[in-house]
């Protein structure tokens, strides 16, 4: 069985090789390095193996417990591999080993303290779906790949005294937890299972879960063994941690001869080892039985399926890594939390059962501003998987009688602020993307915006927690909150404003329209800036642009005023006519020229990462303001959105483990912003309105294929194509679509769903007659009925 597997590995080799020669090209997928950003990245972002928005990521781990845990590029020893990397999530780590017994990870700066391994990067594989490790210091190979549900992995011995494999069931994470009850059982010489019952820390004390899995090894083991915090048991049946907050884990040891390979197949759930077990038969035993490989092959295959949605032509390959890098990040860090059969366990921790177990429920962290990345992409590039979140979204506030911010588990996570599930939900509507009870999700975000904010009785906040302040006032007091909310709000105000009249619900209508107006309440004509504002409607004393950073408190959310004052997405031709658009451009450029030299990326300027985001004006590692590039287009300058978007694009954004992000990419969205800006596309107002519009930015490819999903879109493919198009040439120089002449920076979204061919010419200096004139700008609310 080892030979054939050998020889059947050898011949995919082999076979690829034969394969990108004869045809001279390489598949989306071959471009994606899992690897990039993996230096000073988060737990979400890892090097290992997961299939698109994987329940199992497994990865190799390395570093301390504490903010951005897991893979560290510069940390050259692994502690071992495990299954959940999810956001405030982690559990069931493997490691292979042999010699003398060690049941502590160690140390990242001390490995021999416990059983960590040194590794060269030279030994280091990382593709989607796969990766593979040598460890020196036991001289085992370690390859990785998986399912949705479950994890497969081979290791071979070629060092085969005292041969073991490790479960550790409390390891160091991002969040960290706390396993107040963990079981280890055998079930025969080649399968054991496990539960192990998780209470999140650092901030998410909401999220509690009980991790349940079944492992199963290709060859038989000769005893299981054990530990807890009172030592190592030999020879056991079972091994209980008690309930006291102790650590567990087992080891199972082997009779090996030096090459031989024992594999690990492991289904995991929330709801039940029975349910880990049936995860694990119907993703891997019945369709593949042993064989590792086809298991990486259905890997690859899928995520080359969904990559290849869009196809880029460069003459540079680094834009093609960037691109499809950034694109697989955009669906690999957010999870499925339901079973193979569709069930998962709810907020109240009580089982539930999915209608369509292929429409999943998603965990994630929150959807804060992901209206300026991955609703974009999603809408775009895979329409039905943001129809299924809205179903996910929807299944939410069906079981627990709101939407969450962003499910961790299925657990409300009252993280960030606002609620920006609700673009989400609109655009996706706008778009055409409804099969789900649309009159129902509008009752859910109807509810979310005109309801206070509350603490949930299972657990976490919902809602908007200033939301009665601001229906009083038409601002967020200082005092009461971050001030900034009232620009948040005021901007979902204004999608649920457009969905409404989408569906015939004037009243409706015209009031969130009326709120959507709210921030102009914060603005101080004579700062001509956003400023905090108090109860008594005063502003408070001694402005400062970057002033007053905060996370829940009082001040604005993880910015400054000099960034706040540009939050205004729906509305940006009313800001212009408060701020003066001389000043708008001026004070915008030297934002872009003074925050250049720090790669966009606050984070360079302070250990504080909390206070270094209130320091730059452009800060593209944070959320607050990744859509400074494109408020050019509203100001009739079109010329300098193409400008600075190609500066984001080629300064902030590297390649490989410590150049790829040097800022929180957080589950994809900074992934996002690349994938639809190295198009040339970009929405504004998250694709929420009535008639939702691409701005133009400075597309990097010669050409762009988008296919379309049928199910939802009419078109076959839309195309960008550039002409003279390099590093140097920028700038539009002109535009058609679908051969009419466009003088105009942007388009609407039916006009791309149907079809059709945008082409662009560039040159190395702006054109700066090209979509500037009066008529020019995108839509905004105060342009429009």
């Amino acid at each position: 069985m080892v030979k054939f597997n050998i020889i059947k590995s050898l011949l995919i080799v082999v076979v690829g090789i034969i394969s990108t020669s004869v045809h001279g090209q390489k598949d989306p997928v071959d471009y994606v390095d899992p690897l990039s950003g993996t230096h000073d990245s988060r737990w979400m972002m890892f090097p290992g193996a997961a299939m698109p928005f994987g329940m199992v990521k497994l990865s190799p781990d390395n570093e301390r417990r504490g903010w951005k845990a897991g893979y560290e590029y510069d940390v050259e020893n692994i502690s071992g591999f495990s299954h959940i990397h999810s956001w405030t999530m982690a559990g069931l780590l493997t490691m292979p080993t042999n010699g003398p017994l060690k049941v502590i990870p160690g140390e990242e700066y001390n490995p021999d303290l416990g059983y960590r391994s040194r590794f060269s990067h030279d030994n280091e594989v990382a593709s989607p779906g796969y990766y593979s490790v040598q460890l020196d210091d036991y001289d085992i190979k370690a390859e990785l790949t998986s399912t949705t549900r479950a994890g497969f992995q081979r290791y071979t011995f070629n060092n085969v005294d005292s041969a073991r494999i490790l479960i550790d069931l409390q390891i160091d994470s991002e969040y960290s937890y706390e396993l107040f009850n963990g079981v280890i059982t055998k079930v025969s010489d080649t399968e054991i299972e496990g539960f192990s019952m998780h209470q999140s820390l650092r901030g998410a004390g909401y999220n509690e879960y009980t991790l349940h899995w079944v492992m199963k090894f290709s060859k038989p083991f000769t005893s299981m063994n054990g530990w807890t915090r009172d030592g190592v048991v030999r020879n056991i049946e079972e091994i209980f941690s008690g309930w006291d907050h102790s650590d567990i884990g087992a080891f199972v040891n082997f009779d090996l001869e030096e090459g031989d390979e024992v594999l690990v197949q492991t289904g995991i759930s929330l709801v039940s080892k029975e349910q880990a077990r049936l995860n694990l038969t119907k993703e891997i035993i019945e369709p593949y039985g042993w064989d590792f490989d086809a298991v990486r092959s259905n890997a690859r295959t899928t995520w080359n399926d969904l990559l290849k949605t869009i196809e880029v032509e460069s003459s540079e390959e680094v834009n093609l890594k960037k691109f499809y890098t950034n694109m697989y990040r955009s669906y690999v860090g957010r999870t499925i939390w339901n079973d193979v059969n569709g069930k998962y366990v709810d907020m109240y921790e009580k089982v539930q059962q999915l209608e369509d177990p292929d429409s999943p429920i998603y965990g994630g962290d929150a959807f804060w501003n992901t209206f300026w990345n991955l609703n974009q992409l999603w809408t775009l590039a895979t329409p039905d998987i943001a129809n299924k979140w809205v179903k996910s979204l929807l299944e939410i506030y069906d079981k627990g009688g709101w939407l969450p911010k962003g499910p961790t588990g299925i657990e409300y996570s009252s993280i960030m602020v606002a609620s920006h599930e609700v673009p989400l939900i609109v655009s996706a509507y706008q778009k055409g993307i409804r099969n789900y009870d649309v009159e129902k999700a509008y009752e859910a975000i109807k509810h979310v915006q005109t309801t206070p904010g509350i603490a949930h009785k299972a657990g976490g906040f919902v809602g908007n927690r200033q939301l009665e302040e601001y229906m009083k006032y038409g601002y967020v007091p200082y005092g009461a909150g971050p001030s900034s909310n009232t620009l948040e709000y005021a901007f979902d105000d204004w999608t649920v404003s457009q969905m409404a009249k989408s569906m015939g619900k004037i009243e409706d209508y015209k009031y969130f329209k009326g709120r959507a107006n709210n921030y102009r309440n914060l603005w101080d004509s004579t700062r001509l800036y956003m400023n905090l504002k108090m109860e008594d409607g005063s502003f408070k004393p001694d402005f400062s642009p970057f002033c007053c950073t905060t996370f829940l408190g009082s001040g604005w959310c993880e910015g400054n005023a000099w960034q706040y004052s540009w939050f205004v997405p729906h509305d940006l031709k009313g800001l212009i006519s408060l701020m003066g658009v001389d000043t708008f451009t001026q004070r915008l450029e030297l934002g872009f020229e003074k925050s250049k030299p720090w790669r966009f990326n606050s984070e360079s300027t302070h250990d504080n990462s909390l206070f270094s985001m209130g320091v730059l004006p452009i800060n593209h590692g944070n959320q607050p303001n990744m859509q400074a590039a494109y408020l050019f287009n509203y100001a009739r300058k079109p010329w300098l959105t193409q400008k600075w978007s190609r500066e984001i694009m080629d300064v902030y954004y590297g390649l490989g483990p410590k150049e790829g992000w040097p800022g929180d990419e957080d589950q994809g969205q900074m992934g996002a912003w690349y994938v639809m800006s190295s198009m040339g596309l970009f929405q504004m107002r998250g694709g929420a309105a009535v008639r939702p519009v691409y701005e133009i930015g400075s597309p990097v490819f010669d050409k762009v294929t988008i296919h379309l999903d049928e199910r939802y879109y009419t078109g076959k493919t839309f195309v960008i194509e550039t002409i003279n198009n390099s590093k140097e040439n920028k700038y539009i120089q002109s535009a058609k679509l679908n051969g009419a002449v466009l003088n105009k920076p942007w388009f609407y979204h039916d006009e791309l769903v149907k079809g059709g061919k945008l082409t662009i010419v560039m040159g190395p200096n702006p054109n700066k007659e090209w979509g500037s004139c009066e008529t020019c700008p995108p839509p905004s609310m105060s342009s429009e009925e």
